[in-house]
């Protein structure tokens, strides 16, 4: 069914899941306006995106042919020691691509007429039969529902759900991107064409390879992206998040502000503990960079008028690789719903909540056990238990970036759940 062209929708966020749930509304025929608090078109600083079958599906469905293109195939999983030996290998295919390419082949498929950006939104207010998003500039949008993806500081969750606040977890993950003309031989032929780890004591580095500069899959044009998880108490990260100035910086810090001596002691500390092979990675890589590791859950996602979808809702952490992945979901159960009772909007984001709250609920604990070895305190018995479970190699290889837990759940997925509107 049809929700027609007199619908109109409004969109919190210009990123990847904004552009899904944009795409997904357009194909039902409503009107979407996608507005953007940054001023320039987004780049993911080269990030890589685990793919899973579910996203393809959810992309196809919103119109998007998937390019052969799309990433770099592997074929297994790799796990190094310290002195550079393959541990254990299983064989693991999967396609991995980058944040860029991804968001390109997005974007292309929304009408820069209704794309906005530099449009930081101030408030929203609902009425009976509309909601309006009011902008700092000044300007406003009405529309007959508001979606919120706008990510890890939502100011639409953050109107309705102040609590909900992201909390760092103990742990930040250095990120790189290196090119494979650089690389040496040997590293090319251990690393690409597999999803590789290394498990030094308390921390985990993993890579794989992704597409190079204007999407160049061929052999010596390729990158490898890598992510290296370290433990970090609260008065480290602070230390890290300042910069030169002496300003320290909320949540993240830009890469060009990280101060010379904090990048440096890092590429020491990978001679030391890591792999050679991800030793040199580090070493190689231009611009390093480190996030800090959050966990947030929302209470709601249906809010009268208003949706949360993606990480304005869940921000698990990165092992079970499902951030992509999750957000179209959401955006496509969203677009399901609205499509089956378009004419009762606070009711259809009612019944998409009942399907993707426990789905973010059970992704962001599926995650924090993946993660607990890593944290710079483990404090509980559960915290312990799964630090053991998940450290070895045959758990690592199995575990990250596999989205097959949520098949225990599936039978109970879409169980009755008793939730009244929020307006």
């Amino acid at each position: 069914m049809s929700s027609g062209p007199d619908k109109t929708a409004i969109v919190i966020g210009g990123s990847i899941a904004g552009l899904i749930a944009a795409l997904l509304l357009q194909r039902d025929g409503w009107i979407v306006d996608v507005f953007e608090r940054v001023e320039s078109e987004l780049a993911g600083r080269g990030a890589g995106i685990v793919t899973h079958p579910d996203l393809f599906s959810v992309l196809r469905s919103a119109g998007i042919a998937i390019p052969a293109d799309i990433g770099v195939s592997v074929e297994s999983r790799r796990v190094f020691g310290l002195d550079g030996k393959c541990l254990a290998e299983r064989p693991h295919p999967q396609i991995l691509t980058s944040w860029d390419r991804l968001y390109q082949e997005l974007r292309q498929c929304i009408p820069d007429s209704r794309y906005h950006k530099g449009r930081t939104l101030e408030r929203i207010e609902q009425g009976e039969e509309a909601v309006v998003a009011r902008f700092v500039d000044g300007s406003s949008a009405n529309g007959d529902l508001l979606i919120g993806a706008d990510g890890l500081r939502s100011a639409t969750r953050g109107q309705y759900f102040p609590a909900a606040q992201p909390a760092y977890v103990g742990y930040i993950a250095w990120r790189g991107l290196v090119d494979e003309a650089v690389l040496p031989v040997a590293v090319i032929e251990d690393l690409f064409g597999h999803f590789a780890f290394a498990l030094p004591d308390g921390e985990q580095m993993l890579g794989y390879p992704v597409a190079g500069p204007d999407n160049e899959n061929r052999p010596g044009h390729r990158r490898y992206n890598w992510v290296w998880y370290r433990p970090a108490d609260r008065s480290t990260l602070r230390e890290l998040l300042r910069d030169e100035t002496g300003v320290i910086h909320d949540v993240s810090i830009p890469p060009p502000l990280i101060r010379p001596e904090v990048v440096l002691a890092m590429r020491r500390a990978a001679e030391q503990v890591l792999a050679p092979q991800f030793a040199t990675l580090v070493r190689l890589t231009p611009q390093p960079f480190f996030q800090p590791i959050y966990d947030l859950e929302t209470p709601r996602m249906a809010i009268g008028r208003v949706a949360l979808i993606g990480d304005a809702a869940f921000v698990a952490r990165p092992h079970v690789g499902a951030g992509v992945t999750k957000a179209a979901q959401d955006a496509f159960a969203m677009s399901a719903a609205l499509a089956q009772d378009g004419g009762d909007i606070p009711g259809a984001l009612l019944t998409f909540e009942r399907k993707r709250l426990g789905e973010g609920n059970r992704i962001v604990a599926r995650a924090r056990h993946l993660g607990a070895y890593m944290q710079a305190q483990i404090e509980t018995p559960e915290e312990r238990a799964n630090a053991a479970r998940f450290r070895t190699p045959e758990a690592i290889m199995c575990d990250t970036a596999s989205l097959e837990f949520l098949s225990a759940h599936e039978d109970g997925r879409n169980a009755a759940v008793t939730l009244s509107p929020l307006n």
